[in-house]
C-alpha cells in the first residue's frame, strides 16, 4: 500500500556529491530522521544508504534478491526486509515474484524514472484523500476575511492511499490518522486531530488556541502541537485577530491609566501618535470611566489597521492569533496543498535526475 511522507527541505544547491544528493532525497522522502539521532537510527541511515549505493544505483533492474542484497550490504536478512518494506511503501523499488524469492528492482531503471513515477501517484492518491477532506469543509467568506502574515513554514503531509478502516474509527479520525495528524505512527490515532479538524471546517472565524482547547476540552500544549502538525501540511494557518484590537487596547488603556496615569499614555503609551482628536477622546473617555469597547471600536475605526496594531504593542499589548483553515472553501484547501506537494514533489524529481547524471559519470 502506498505510504509516502513528503518532507520540504533546502535544495542541495549547487552541490554534485552523489551522497549528498541522496541524502536528500531519502530525507525529503520521509526515509531518515534527523531528530533524535541514536545510533538505532545512524545504523538504519548507513543501511538504506548502503542498499541504493551498492544494489540499485549500480544495477536498477537486476532484480535483487534479499540474498544478493545482504551479500552486497552486508546486512541480515531482517534487515533487508525492513528497509525493502519502507522502499516499496513510498514507491522508489518493486518486487516481482520468482519462485521463493521477491526480487526488487528500483522503478523506471532510475532515480529520475523512480522518482517521476512517485510523483504521479503520490499526486493522484493525494487529490483522492483532499476531496475527502473538502467534503468536511463549511464555504465561509468571513473566514478569509483578515489576511494572514504568517511566514510559510515547510510542507510536510503523509500522502497513503485508503486501507481498511479500524475498529471503532470513524472516517474523518482515519483520514486525519493517514495525513500524519495524529502523529509520524500510522498506528498513531488521536482523536483531537478530527475533532480540531472538525471545529475548524465548521467555524465562520479564526479560533484562539484557548478558545479550542476550552471547546475541546484539552490542554493548550496538545492542542498546539496538532495545530502545528496540520499547519504543516498547508491545510490551516494563523491569522491575527484584528477584530481583537479594541478589546484588548480598552484592557490596555485602562490597565496604564490605573497604573501610570494619563501623561504616560500620551507620550509613552503612544496615544499621542494618534490623529489629536482621537487621542483626546480615548483620554478623556477613560478619565471618566466612560470607555468601553464598543466605544474604543468606534473612536479607533478611522485609524489605519497597522496603527492599531502599533498602538497596541506600544501600550503592552499584544494581538492574539487565531487558526483558521487556509481556504473559504473544500477546493480552495485541494488547491493549496496540491500545488505545495507538487512543488515538493518537482524538487525530488530535480535532485534525483542530477543524482542520475552524478552515477552516470562515475
Amino acid at each position: 500500500m502506498f505510504d509516502l511522507k513528503l518532507i520540504e527541505m533546502p535544495m542541495p544547491t549547487g552541490s554534485r556529491d552523489s551522497e549528498v544528493l541522496l541524502d536528500w532525497i531519502l530525507e525529503s522522502m520521509g526515509l531518515l530522521r534527523r531528530r533524535v539521532p541514536t545510533s538505532d537510527e545512524l545504523a538504519q541511515t548507513g543501511a538504506l544508504h548502503r542498499i541504493m549505493n551498492n544494489a540499485f544505483l549500480v544495477d536498477p533492474l537486476k532484480g535483487w534478491n534479499s540474498q544478493e542484497l545482504s551479500d552486497a550490504t552486508g546486512m541480515s536478512n531482517t534487515g533487508i526486509h525492513h528497509q525493502m518494506v519502507k522502499l516499496r511503501k513510498c514507491g522508489l523499488v518493486s518486487s516481482h515474484v520468482e519462485g521463493k524469492w521477491h526480487r526488487y528492482i528500483l522503478r523506471g531503471g532510475s532515480m529520475f524514472a523512480a522518482t517521476s513515477i512517485v510523483q504521479a501517484q503520490a499526486i493522484s492518491i493525494l487529490k483522492l484523500r483532499l476531496s475527502e477532506l473538502a467534503a468536511m469543509i463549511e464555504h465561509s467568506e468571513t473566514r478569509m476575511k483578515f489576511e494572514s502574515i504568517e511566514l510559510e513554514q515547510p510542507f510536510s503531509i503523509r500522502i497513503t492511499e485508503p486501507g481498511p478502516r479500524r475498529d471503532g474509527v470513524n472516517a474523518n479520525l482515519q483520514l486525519a490518522a493517514d495525513f500524519g495528524f495524529c502523529g509520524d505512527s500510522p498506528r498513531s490515532i488521536d482523536p483531537l486531530a478530527s475533532d480540531l479538524l472538525e471545529a475548524l471546517s465548521t467555524s465562520q472565524h479564526p479560533l484562539t488556541l484557548l478558545a479550542i482547547s476550552e471547546r475541546l476540552s484539552e490542554s493548550r500544549g496538545r492542542v498546539n502541537t496538532v495545530v502545528e502538525r496540520i499547519r504543516s501540511a498547508g491545510v490551516i494557518q494563523k491569522v491575527p485577530m484584528i477584530d481583537r484590537i479594541p478589546q484588548d487596547v480598552f484592557a490596555s488603556i485602562a490597565r496604564q491609566y490605573d497604573a501610570r496615569g494619563g501623561e504616560w499614555l500620551l507620550t509613552r503609551g503612544g496615544l499621542g501618535r494618534l490623529p489629536e482628536t482621537v487621542s483626546e477622546e480615548l483620554l478623556e473617555g477613560v478619565k471618566q470611566n466612560k470607555l468601553g469597547i464598543e466605544k474604543v471600536r468606534e473612536i479607533l475605526a478611522p485609524v489605519p489597521i497597522p496603527d492599531q496594531r502599533i498602538l497596541l504593542n506600544t501600550l503592552g499589548g499584544r494581538i492574539p492569533h487565531g487558526i483558521r483553515l487556509a481556504g473559504i472553501d473544500g477546493p480552495a484547501i485541494h488547491n493549496r496543498v496540491t500545488r505545495m506537494a507538487e512543488r515538493t514533489l518537482r524538487r525530488i524529481n530535480s535532485v534525483a535526475k542530477r543524482l542520475d547524471e552524478e552515477q552516470t559519470s562515475l
